[in-house]
């Protein structure tokens, strides 16, 4: 699979480099928002993972052209914590997916392989695992059709779980994205988050979706 990285900070560009080719893909590089634009208009690739914030061309305006050109290339969004309606913005744009940073290398691999298996056209604005839905736009969450009602934590927590189906998930990790600060092992907070979560979301089906880990965490099981 060949990959373009368009990525102006050097160390970042360089991690996620490194970490792509020891699992087997090409990976090209553009630190400039310009020269990566052309790049991506005028070569093939399965994917492009992509920085909002960059010298010359941003990476919105990228992603509006790319798309204006319907250019069906699958992209991933790299974007900071704070940046939220720029990651809205980039979901309305055509944006297949997006990372906060920092991230783990494997969480990038994950979701490129996701948008680019979805590659055929599905909106990637909808995460689905079996019955379970969630539209990140309208922040709408359904188990068989049946709506769910969340608190934004509740609908973060499920999100960074629905985005790595059949992936464990740690408690560290988990406190680190959802709720943004360090983990105290003291704390049972990710616990009643997830069992909170579990109550609505499993209820009373009998595929139960969410599962424990013991002594390591929690995931969400893998569309098969």
């Amino acid at each position: 699979m060949k990959l373009l990285v368009i990525e102006d900070e050097k160390k970042i560009a360089a991690f996620i480099r490194k970490g792509l080719e020891a699992q087997g893909f090409t990976v090209e590089v553009s630190s400039n928002g310009d020269d990566g634009y052309a790049m991506a208009v005028s070569r093939p690739y399965d994917a492009l993972v992509l920085d909002i914030m960059l010298p010359g061309r941003d990476g919105l305006s990228i992603l509006r052209n790319i798309r204006e050109r319907k250019i069906p290339l699958p992209i991933v969004l790299l974007t900071a914590r704070s940046e939220l309606n720029e990651r809205l913005e980039g979901l309305n744009l055509g944006a297949d997916d997006y990372l906060t940073k920092p991230f783990h290398i494997e969480e990038l691999i994950a979701r490129i392989h996701a948008v680019t298996r979805r590659a055929a056209g599905t909106s990637q604005s909808i995460l689905t695992v079996a019955d379970l839905t969630m539209n990140l736009l309208t922040r709408k969450v359904a188990r068989a059709g049946s709506p769910i009602e969340l608190t934004a934590r509740e609908f973060s927590l499920l999100e960074h779980l629905m985005r790595s189906p059949g992936r464990v998930l740690t408690r560290v990790e988990i406190c680190e994205r959802v709720w943004d600060y360090n983990f105290d092992p003291g704390t049972n907070l990710v616990d009643v988050y997830v069992q909170r979560l579990r109550k609505k979301v499993d209820g009373d089906s009998d595929l139960k979706l969410i599962e424990t880990i013991r002594s390591v965490g929690y995931r969400i099981k893998g569309n098969e």
